[in-house]
């Protein structure tokens, strides 16, 4: 049989030439070099920033040890906890002595500034002037001297001026550490020392956590704000840049994200130091377009032995369009003239294989229906004979339109409009149903013919029955298959109106619910239990209306394939036991109906 399928010749030929080797191999290499790739760089840069992280928090505390120096200096604490007693010329010279050898133990700092805790007095130095004791008081940085203050550390680094790897100025000042002096042992804070730090280090520290070419690197404050970037046009506004605030708000000190967003599209990855050190974050960012480069590279080689691949499937399937599908050819030239109405038409064998078989039964099929022809030609004389003898003893309906009318308006002349009025319901009841011109109507119509039918219940039972119909106005216009309703309603009359307690009631409600049209129709009757309850949805299930169960199903049945046939598993019918008692049914139909839906079109 393998020898012989057309079709398992096409799958083999295919899969040999291109769909094994070739597609396995583009997919499968191009996945394993990406993710490899991908773990790769994130592993190293998890570990590059981990080393600068290690770096920047030496730095830190190198410059945190340079304030706390201060404390071995007795003469130095005198002086703060007395300056206004200090104006001789050897406390001076002591003060003055230990802000220049802070000012020159590290090469990156610029400025010392030693502002006094309640009083106008600052002393300042910086590599360009001497020593000055000033009485003003600073003002500039009473926001920085609280935060200082409150740590837990005693520091606060500010960041003053942020740094971009393409306008870096590196006699400008990038951070300021400050300090609350206190008075040992005691809380008291004596003053606040300031060190204003050039970007010289923390530029050549960040300079070695990334390649400027494929990658990107931040500096930035536990806040937020940036210290240092490698992209001038990357900002630290966290309204356009939400990845800073993710990284911020995190909970995480260290971590990696995937991002789609801020027009960036990659992987960041993030750490950050102790709060001790100031809580930096350190944050590198590498796009996907750089990540998978190498991977991209390979799969355009990949490509190349695919578009090979594809040449051969071309050339297998213009030897099998000319050398193996010739027959079907001849098949279709028949075909069309079956189509032009000659049904005499031969042609010699094509073989063994499926198109020969074809051919074999196309023959036999030809000369069957020029059978059937002949005899359905004598047939179609006995239908007509038939189909004439039914319409002669068919009721005109407009005879009956005619008849009620005509005996509504004996009724009239007679005095008895109550007749009139039921006649005219029942002669409405008898247009709706027997017009067979529509399958949807507007919810409107079928309401009014709803009305109609239990106008006439109420007739029948008088003050037994009672009756609601509240419908909002929004889903009037909404489309719902005709005699939709009846069997739902006639199914109370039929099983619950006969055993129910007091006065019979049943009432109709139409909503809107989630673009869909929720239509509830409830009664008094006693209900009926879970067993029976599970035996008419298996009798839903069933092919035939009589499959399961006995005919008291067969009004809802009904209801449930023409729902299914509108509406396929757009729609549902539910059957429940309220806690108030008696029977509920709710249909949940959509407002908007999916092309051309009628029970004409369905099968």
């Amino acid at each position: 049989m393998l020898k012989n399928s057309i079709r398992n010749k096409l799958i083999v030929l295919l899969m040999i030439t291109t769909i094994v080797p070739f597609g396995s191999s583009i997919v499968i290499t191009y996945l394993y070099t990406k993710n490899s790739i991908e773990d790769q760089v994130v592993a190293e840069s998890r570990n590059l920033l981990y080393q600068g992280k290690i770096n920047l928090e030496s730095y830190i505390n190198e410059l945190n040890d340079l304030t706390l120096s201060l404390y071995n200096n007795p003469d130095f604490i005198n002086y703060m906890r007395n300056p206004s007693q200090g104006n001789d010329y050897l406390t001076i010279g002591i003060v003055k002595n230990v802000v220049q050898t802070i000012l020159y133990t590290a090469d990156t700092i610029n400025g010392v500034r030693i502002s006094f805790e309640g009083e106008d007095r600052v002393i300042s130095a910086t590599k360009r002037s001497n020593v000055v004791f000033s009485s003003v008081k600073d003002e500039t940085n009473q926001g920085a001297f609280l935060r200082a203050e409150r740590s837990p550390y005693n520091m606060y680094i500010e960041p003053t001026f942020p740094q971009q790897e393409s306008e870096i100025k590196r006699s400008r000042n990038i951070i300021t550490v400050h300090r609350a002096f206190r008075n040992i042992p005691d809380d008291e804070v004596l003053a606040y020392i300031s060190l204003e730090i050039s970007p010289e280090k923390i530029i050549d520290l960040s300079r070695n956590l990334y390649t400027a070419e494929t990658e990107e690197f931040y500096l930035l404050t536990p806040q937020g704000d940036m210290i240092y970037s490698s992209d001038l046009d990357v900002s630290d506004d966290q309204n356009n840049q939400k990845w800073i605030k993710r990284i911020v708000e995190g909970k995480e000190v260290a971590g990696t994200l995937e991002w789609k967003e801020d027009q960036f599209n990659g992987v960041i990855m993030y750490d950050q130091l102790p709060v001790s050190a100031g809580g930096w974050i350190l944050a590198k960012r590498v796009s996907y377009s750089n990540l998978y480069e190498s991977a991209f590279s390979v799969a355009k080689i990949n490509i190349l032995f695919g578009i090979l691949g594809l040449t051969l499937v071309v050339l297998a399937t213009l030897f099998v369009s000319f050398k193996i599908t010739s027959p079907i050819r001849i098949l279709l030239k028949n075909i069309q003239q079956v189509e032009k109405g000659n049904m005499n038409v031969q042609f010699p064998s094509f073989g063994s294989d499926e198109i020969g078989l074809l051919g074999f039964r196309f023959n036999q099929m030809i000369e069957r229906i020029n059978t059937l022809i002949n005899r359905e030609y004598k047939l179609e004389l006995e239908n007509k004979n038939n189909q004439l003898k039914v319409l002669q003893s068919q009721i005109n309906p407009h005879f009956l339109y005619n008849a009620l009318q005509s005996i509504g308006t004996v009724a009239l002349k007679n005095k008895v409009p109550q007749v009139y009025t039921l006649i005219t319901y029942l002669s409405k009841i008898m247009r709706y149903g027997m017009n067979m011109e529509e399958d949807m109507v507007p919810l409107d119509k079928e309401i009014n013919y709803t009305k109609a039918f239990l106008l006439l219940q109420k007739e029948r039972f008088g003050e037994n029955l009672d009756y609601t119909i509240k419908v909002d106005e929004q889903v009037m216009d909404v489309s719902v298959p005709k005699m939709i309703l009846q069997p739902i309603i006639e199914n109370y009359f039929k099983h619950g109106f006969d055993i129910r307690d007091g006065v019979g009631r049943i009432e109709l409600v139409c909503t809107s619910e989630d673009d869909h049209l929720v239509i509830t129709v409830w009664d008094n009757g006693v209900g009926v239990t879970k067993e029976r309850l599970d035996e008419v949805y298996e009798h839903f299930k069933a092919a035939a209306l009589n499959k399961i169960g006995d005919a008291t199903n067969i009004g809802l049945k009904n209801v449930y394939v023409r729902l299914k046939l509108y509406y396929g598993g757009n729609a549902a019918l539910l059957l429940e036991n309220p806690e108030e008692g008696g029977f509920k049914v709710t249909m949940k139909l959509p407002i908007k109906m999916e092309g051309e839906a009628n029970e004409s079109n369905h099968h």
